[in-house]
């Protein structure tokens, strides 16, 4: 049974429709998960006819059923996972997990005209509100309403089939597989950043952290143009990965923060120019402090990565040389561009696809695992 309000409703869903929730620290299980409606308008008739009839799942007329068949786990997953948060975001109830998703169209609402029952298509993962300031503004990201697939409370899409709304599903051209699909997600993140920091044809940029925030960082400032990266990171794997996907220059460093002044330099001479946009895709007191002091006057500093809630970091020396901080938070309008990215080439997205796994108990569980050790995993991808 589902609940609409105070309605229960009988769905046809339950028995195979199957979820991978989230119960407790490092515990995941594959159970039933029932498709809820989401934009149904709730008359008096459509209740009654509800309770009569007893009637399966109704699509909102605007939103779509998909077969999730390509499906990335993310960082933010993994946190959940190990500790049931991410940042501010508490899991409080079992929760499905996963957002990184494509899929094929299964059922359209009647209003749907652009995308039809065999589509595939790859799902920007959250609902804003469409109605505050922000979302009226185009900075539907920030809307503070916003229901994100596996963000607490919502459910996720690590599942055989979940409803979304159509706008929401972006149909995937034939030269661009599912699992490529699911990528955009984590590539959006790159592609917003380098919007946020106007990458171009003459902007040298640093990236700071080679894991996959960072390597797709890397593949969409290429894409921008930028004409040089450089690229940073304690692990010597990560950083061969990051010269083979096309980093100019690697640089590994150490987590010490004593280090850092003897690193700006060799990070800035493997630049070997001014460094005018720095990526932050870690978010520690060192990779940030790193960032300001290695950024040339007058440049930027993206701030990506959420690793410390708080930070102590030289901000008044940054604010001297007029260096600015940026922020980001997930994204926005840019399934289209990283689609356009993958059908031409222009961006590569399947080196970071390092292991896949099928929807099982032991699948998910060895998934994780694999996930979350880091290691060599860059993105680990199921396939449903």
């Amino acid at each position: 049974m589902a609940h609409v309000g105070e309605i229960q409703v009988d769905e046809d869903d339950g028995e195979n429709n199957m979820a991978a929730w989230l119960l407790g620290i490092k515990t995941l299980k594959i159970q039933p998960y029932h498709l809820p409606p989401l934009a149904i308008e709730w008359t008096i008739e459509l209740i009654l006819s509800y309770v009569v009839e007893q009637l399966s799942v109704v699509l909102g007329p605007h939103d779509v059923k998909v077969g999730i068949k390509a499906l990335g786990i993310c960082g933010s997953d993994v946190h959940h996972f190990k500790t049931m948060r991410c940042a501010n975001f508490i899991v409080k109830k079992p929760m499905v997990i996963g957002h990184e998703c494509a899929g094929i169209i299964e059922e359209v609402g009647s209003e749907v005209k652009s995308l039809a029952v065999g589509d595939r298509v790859a799902l920007e993962p959250g609902i804003s509100c469409q109605r505050c300031n922000l979302c009226r503004d185009g900075r539907y990201n920030l809307c503070p309403e916003m229901k994100f697939f596996g963000s607490p409370p919502t459910n996720g899409s690590l599942a055989n089939k979940v409803v979304h709304p159509a706008n929401l599903c972006f149909k995937l051209p034939e030269n661009v597989s599912l699992e490529e699909g699911a990528m955009c997600e984590p590539l959006s993140v790159g592609v917003h950043a380098c919007r946020r920091a106007e990458v171009g044809p003459e902007t040298n940029v640093l990236i700071m952290g080679a894991g996959p925030i960072g390597l797709v960082t890397l593949l969409a400032a290429r894409a921008f143009g930028s004409p040089r990266i450089v690229i940073v990171d304690v692990d010597d794997c990560r950083l061969s990965i990051a010269k083979n996907l096309g980093a100019d220059e690697i640089v590994q460093v150490s987590t010490n923060i004593q280090d850092m002044g003897e690193e700006v330099a060799k990070i800035q001479n493997a630049m070997a120019s001014k460094i005018d946009v720095s990526f932050d895709c870690v978010g520690f007191n060192k990779t940030m402090s790193t960032a300001l002091n290695a950024t040339g006057t007058g440049g930027k500093v993206c701030l990506i990565g959420l690793a410390q809630s708080e930070m102590t970091i030289p901000l008044t020396m940054a604010a001297v040389r007029e260096v600015d901080v940026i922020g980001i938070f997930r994204y926005r309008n840019t399934w289209p561009l990283c689609i356009e990215f993958l059908r031409t080439g222009k961006i590569d997205v399947k080196p970071l696809i390092t292991h896949r796994f099928g929807f099982s108990q032991k699948g998910i569980e060895d998934a994780f695992q694999t996930s979350a050790a880091g290691g060599n995993a860059i993105k680990v991808m199921f396939n449903l």
